[in-house]
């Protein structure tokens, strides 16, 4: 097979200026949907505990409930779109985000772990068909369409992050109104797309894989691993760098600040990179430097100098963001169809967010057992190795399935 076949998709859409506009709208507004409802929360968490009378233990459930959505749910996100197409699957993924905004604004609390749940499996739809979505759509502009996602995605959660306490505490909404009010960027999101269903998008089912294809496949499982990887890192930083800073003297509201300055370094890594990585045959001198980022600033928090921890805060956010976008890349550049390209990305998030899941208390009883940070930080170094093992196989410029390359796709 050649590159020209790479995309099979029967479909039938407006191709206007018009129409082109509207998609990209509604991809943007998805891509809006898909963490601030979970990073609104975070901030509120003391706040939720001392109203509900909830325990440490139970209110980190708030935190680790979606990403097993996302885990369980990535593998079914696929199935569903093969059935009844991408574009009626990601509106349903947006409406169950809407009922469990809606749900989570009501006073019983266990209220609020049914509504982050169906919050989880809305998201979980998105991440997973978004990639898909985008390399059907736009197949010669895939990387400034995925960067154009990603930035859209993690600003939109840095500022969901940075303004949940003004709202709850400053407006007086509370935790319950706070929670709720992102529901109107989702009815945002929900107009934008009714334009989508008018359309039916069916795969040619002779040139799509199946599930078993994409789990035996030896590349699919690099970029598994790669996405799991970045993931488990990306989660242990964000649940424990303020406790790290914190141990090496940093005040509780620098390391907060710290904190916030690291995801917002983390968005111009976030549009650049896949643009970067879809005008290269394959991604392996990206993979390099975005691991050589991830060692420095590990090393950097184990030397604990305030200048040195600051440079390493900077390099983990350019990495970070980076990693994300490159591992999201990867689903595109290493398949063929869009309904490929939605398995690959359902294995690979299904994968990345159960590690994410287990890594933050992984690390902490690691610190608890050790009574610091060193050897936390010390495994995170190995990671970063490991990340760019893998990160190395995923990089080449070779599709699933394929069994042989050109001397010419080896380029990196």
């Amino acid at each position: 097979m050649t590159q020209s076949t790479q995309t099979t998709d029967v479909r039938i859409r407006n191709t206007s200026r018009v129409g082109i506009f509207i998609m990209i709208i509604g991809i943007l507004l998805v891509g809006a949907n898909l963490r601030a409802p979970i990073t609104g929360l975070s901030p509120l968490i003391d706040d939720i505990r001392s109203d509900t009378g909830i325990g440490n233990a139970v209110a980190g459930m708030l935190t680790t409930l979606p990403l097993l959505a996302f885990a369980v749910f990535s593998l079914t996100a696929p199935k569903i779109a093969r059935r009844v197409g991408i574009e009626k699957t990601l509106f349903a993924g947006l409406l169950l985000i809407a009922l469990g905004l809606i749900i989570r604004f009501f006073a019983p609390v266990w209220l609020l772990f049914v509504g982050t749940v169906f919050v989880g499996i809305g998201i979980a739809m998105g991440n997973v068909l978004l990639p898909g979505l985008i390399k059907r759509e736009f197949p010669k502009n895939v990387g400034l369409m995925t960067g154009a996602y990603a930035v859209t995605m993690n600003g939109v959660a840095a500022f969901a992050s940075g303004i949940s306490v003004p709202l709850s505490d400053g407006l007086g909404l509370g935790w319950h109104g706070t929670l709720a009010i992102w529901v109107i960027l989702t009815f945002a999101a929900l107009l934008a797309w009714l334009p989508q269903l008018r359309l039916r998008h069916q795969p040619d089912v002779s040139t799509v894989h199946n599930g078993k294809g994409i789990w035996s496949s030896g590349l699919a499982w690099k970029v598994a691993l790669f996405m799991g990887l970045q993931s488990l890192v990306f989660y242990v930083v964000i649940a424990w760098l303020p406790s790290i800073l914190q141990s090496q003297g940093f005040s509780e509201s620098t390391s907060g600040w710290l904190l916030s300055f690291m995801q917002f370094i983390s968005l111009p890594t976030s549009f650049i990179i896949p643009i970067l990585a879809g005008r290269f045959a394959g991604q392996r001198g990206i993979v390099t430097i975005i691991e050589a980022c991830f060692a420095a600033s590990f090393i950097g928090l184990l030397v604990g100098q305030t200048w040195v921890v600051v440079i390493s805060v900077l390099l983990f956010g350019f990495a970070g963001g980076g990693s994300f976008s490159l591992a999201t890349m990867f689903f595109v550049l290493r398949t063929r169809s869009s309904h490929e390209a939605a398995e690959l990305s359902g294995m690979s998030q299904s994968i990345g967010y159960l590690l994410a899941a287990v890594g933050p208390t992984l690390f902490g009883l690691i610190h608890d057992f050790t009574a610091n940070w060193t050897a936390p930080l010390i495994l995170l170094v190995v990671i970063a190795v490991l990340l760019w093992i893998v990160g190395i196989g995923a990089g080449r410029n070779t599709y699933i399935g394929e069994k042989k390359t050109s001397l010419n796709s080896q380029r990196s």
